[in-house]
């Protein structure tokens, strides 16, 4: 018996649109950021992002439990790590083509850009 491919389809949507927005938030793409050239404790992450301790640790524990990010017990101090190099992966390169649309010298067609959507009121 063979599979209806939509139901395949419908399931890869499904998957990169929790994955898209996993990483809707700004805090998290800076900690994937923070952490792609290795791992780091909270205090070494308050360091480089601006967010509370609390906000930093609930975005943590949700890329955690997602399985973006990995963590190790030293001593009082948990250590955090990217566990997902494809994660890291898809925000650099995303992260690389909107800095690029950003620029006003950049080759990218003015009329190809990205832009902001409007807004819903």
């Amino acid at each position: 018996m063979s599979q209806d491919p939509s139901l395949h389809a419908d399931t890869v949507f499904d998957s990169v649109a929790e994955l898209f927005s996993l990483l809707s938030t700004p805090v998290r793409l800076k900690i994937i950021s923070a952490l792609c050239n290795g791992e780091k404790n909270v205090s070494q992450l308050l360091d480089e992002i601006e967010t509370t301790q609390p906000n930093m640790s609930q975005h943590l524990a949700t890329l955690y439990r997602a399985g973006v990010v990995g963590k190790r017990r030293d001593s009082t101090q948990i250590y955090y790590r990217l566990q997902s190099e494809r994660v890291a992966t898809l925000c650099r390169a995303v992260c690389t083509q909107v800095a690029s649309e950003m620029d006003p010298d950049s080759a990218v067609d003015p009329d190809q850009r990205l832009r902001p959507a409007p807004s819903v009121r």
